[in-house]
């Protein structure tokens, strides 16, 4: 068995560019920019950056561009392919690796301390039973972040 999985959570780095396809169908092109936060050798802390192209089509599309700006986070799954082309000047062979999206979810918005994203399940969101809802109250969650430092792996 094979696999091509990509998961990423960054900020867009440029406004999706939303495109009809000649079938009709649409198609966004984007950036994605992720961090990586380590120790170097001498112990010291070090951050890298690395930029991704991403692509999304039909119905993802249209709402990746109408809802998603740049410097928005945003969380997509997909796969990666790689495109390539001639150039038509000098003959040259093109290439270029992409993230094509199977799903997405918007990332956390702007908003002020102490308030989180919402999700199904999470205090504060609307529960289906009455059951669900008393769990969700029973639930202590930690005041403080966690320090990705005191990780010890």
């Amino acid at each position: 068995m094979y696999l091509n999985k990509v998961l990423l959570y960054g900020n867009l780095t440029r406004d999706p560019e939303l495109k009809a396809l000649p079938s009709g169908s649409n198609v966004v092109n984007f950036g994605l920019a992720t961090n990586r936060t380590y120790k170097d050798k001498n112990g010291a802390k070090q951050e890298t950056t690395e930029f991704h192209n991403v692509v999304a089509f039909g119905r993802t599309a249209d709402i990746i561009a109408q809802y998603v700006k740049k410097g928005r986070p945003i969380y997509v799954e997909g796969r990666l392919q790689t495109r390539a082309w001639d150039d038509k000047e000098t003959g040259k062979k093109n290439y270029r690796t992409e993230i094509i999206v199977d799903t997405f979810q918007f990332g956390d918005s702007a908003r002020g301390a102490g308030e989180g994203h919402s999700a199904a399940g999470a205090p504060g969101s609307p529960s289906t039973s009455s059951g669900q809802a008393a769990q969700e109250e029973s639930i202590k969650y930690p005041d403080e972040e966690i320090n990705p430092e005191d990780i010890p792996f």
